[in-house]
């Protein structure tokens, strides 16, 4: 397995629509694998391949605690079968876009089929944060960041912030 690096916004390659995956093949089972151990390095509870450069329908999610065991997601082509109508509100980040965060209302419960590591169809309802993190992820895969979903005043001061860290630390890797 290998530790990929993230992309950070903002970056054209987050806007990208992804495309599906034909089939959950060797390279999409080891692409799952690096994923993983790259959210888990990160840390962070979720990682959509367009975020390592890869324009694949593909998400991990774990949202267990520190003190909890694993349990991972790895997910190809997640499409939303239904979402509740109550919502809840909830803070999010995004490895993409390091030490930012807002908070984000989306449908608190979700129902989703995808394509898991063996290539088997599944299905799956969610709640609570795994929903969110969900919902979080496949939005990458559409070209859509968390902050799409904030005001556009937070939303460009975030995205200012982070064009100016991106500048200084070019500058100072060019010393």
């Amino acid at each position: 397995m290998a530790v990929l690096p993230i992309i950070v916004a903002p970056d054209r390659r987050l806007k990208v629509k992804c495309a599906p995956v034909k089939a959950v093949d060797a390279d999409i089972v080891r692409l799952m694998a690096n994923m993983l151990e790259t959210m888990y390095l990160a840390p962070g509870i979720g990682l959509a391949a367009p975020q390592i450069g890869v324009t694949k329908r593909v998400i991990v999610v774990d949202t267990a605690g520190k003190d909890e065991e694993r349990k991972p997601y790895k997910m190809a082509n997640p499409e939303l079968l239904g979402v509740s109508a109550e919502t809840w509100v909830h803070e999010e980040g995004c490895l993409s876009l390091p030490e930012h965060y807002a908070d984000v209302e989306r449908p608190e419960r979700i129902e989703v089929r995808y394509l898991d590591e063996n290539g088997k169809q599944c299905q799956m309802e969610a709640d609570g944060l795994l929903a969110t993190c969900i919902q979080h992820e496949m939005d990458h895969l559409d070209g859509l960041l968390f902050v799409d979903h904030i005001s556009a005043l937070k939303r460009n001061m975030i995205l200012r912030k982070l064009t100016k860290t991106k500048k200084l630390n070019l500058s100072s890797a060019a010393e």
